[in-house]
């Protein structure tokens, strides 16, 4: 089998910033950290300078001052980060600090004090505030275009959609809601027109991200926008069926498995989106799930029958049961874990059960959700 050319593999391949550079043009450069997510910020704040004059440049002696967006999850990427901030300093000397882990300033300013500014993540106007300055813009509007897809990180075949920002839940393991805060979902008619405009741009795939997928437009109550003379639920399955009309791969990155994300298996037999769903399982046994405080964390219901003789609440999974039958033990974690999946992919025509190991084909009584 042919391996694909570097150019064309997204983990390889790189953006290919031309140098448009005009004589006394003012020059950005930009080191992006951490997740897809914070690359969309970078593209942003990008766009936005270069829609005021300045040029960007991918080196570091090319570049007036250089802006570096951090990243703050894990105490590896806080030392990445520093490590990045410092090299910029060596070859460039001036620095401005945006990104998760601007969120802690002083963290930053203790270990190099020499940079210009330090702000938080998605805080476009304070690190274009920081830019003009350290670097005032000089625009000519005769000479300085903008592309309709904006500045762009990736390669052209492909670009990152975030769809949302921030996070409801409070996992006792995550830090992501204290340097992001809640859940603020986009309205779904700036997604779609966002996602139109790439498509027309030559891109072949969406990569759907946020912090929370599945929960997008919980925040406005699943509100309507309109969308090219109707209306179109801010909700992720309404999202997914109409970006599947736009002629370009669909891929959700971040989708929580909430129950009715089992509702996005129609779309991908339908062919709207790729038969791919990225899910963060953090564990598959109740007790750990309750002690990372993951939702949804709702006790396991009795299997005794209630008064009055009234039949217990039987998962949809379950084989059914009778009185003659014993009921069958809990499933390990292999098992759980493997259920939901099996169920979706199946459910899309992806896999062939026969090719599943036995443990997998054989029935067992999966819970969803995980209680």
């Amino acid at each position: 089998m042919s391996a694909n050319p570097p150019l064309l593999r997204p983990d390889l391949a790189r953006s290919l910033i031309p140098d448009t550079r005009r004589e006394g043009q003012p020059s950005i450069g930009m080191v992006s950290l951490g997740c897809p997510k914070a690359l969309v910020d970078s593209e942003r704040i990008l766009t936005r300078l270069r829609a005021e004059g300045y040029a960007i440049s991918s080196d570091y002696t090319g570049a007036d001052a250089v802006i570096v967006n951090t990243c703050g999850f894990l105490d590896s990427a806080k030392a990445e980060s520093l490590e990045a901030i410092g090299e910029a300093l060596r070859e460039n000397g001036r620095v401005i600090v945006t990104g998760c882990l601007g969120a802690e300033p002083d963290y930053i300013t203790g270990a190099h004090p020499r940079v210009l500014a330090v702000t938080g993540p998605h805080q476009y106007e304070a690190v274009l505030d920081a830019v003009h300055r350290a670097v005032p813009p000089a625009p000519d509007p005769f000479i300085d275009l903008l592309p309709a897809t904006g500045v762009t990180l990736t390669p052209r075949h492909y670009s990152y959609l975030k769809i949302s920002e921030g996070c409801n839940h409070a996992c006792k393991f995550c830090i992501i809601p204290d340097m992001r805060g809640r859940l603020v979902s986009r309205p779904a008619h700036a997604v779609l027109r966002e996602a139109e405009k790439l498509v027309e741009a030559g891109v072949k795939e969406l990569l759907v991200i946020s912090q929370d997928t599945s929960a997008y437009g919980v925040d406005r109550k699943h509100d309507l926008s309109p969308w090219k003379g109707g209306e179109v639920r801010t909700h992720i399955t309404d999202l997914a069926a109409e970006m599947g009309t736009l002629g370009a791969w669909v891929r959700l990155h971040y989708v929580y498995p909430y129950p009715h994300v089992r509702n996005l298996v129609p779309l991908m037999a339908e062919g709207l989106i790729l038969p791919y769903l990225d899910i963060p399982f953090q564990h598959a046994h109740p007790d750990t799930l309750r002690r990372m405080a993951r939702p949804p964390r709702r006790q396991r219901p009795s299997t005794k029958s209630p008064p009055g003789g009234a039949t217990a609440r039987r998962s949809r999974f379950a084989p059914p049961s009778s009185s003659a039958t014993p009921a069958r033990p809990r499933p390990s974690s292999r098992r759980f874990s493997t259920g939901w999946m099996r169920h979706n992919w199946i459910a899309s025509g992806a896999f062939s059960m026969k090719t599943w190991p036995e443990h997998v084909r054989t029935p067992c009584p999966i819970r969803w959700p995980p209680r």
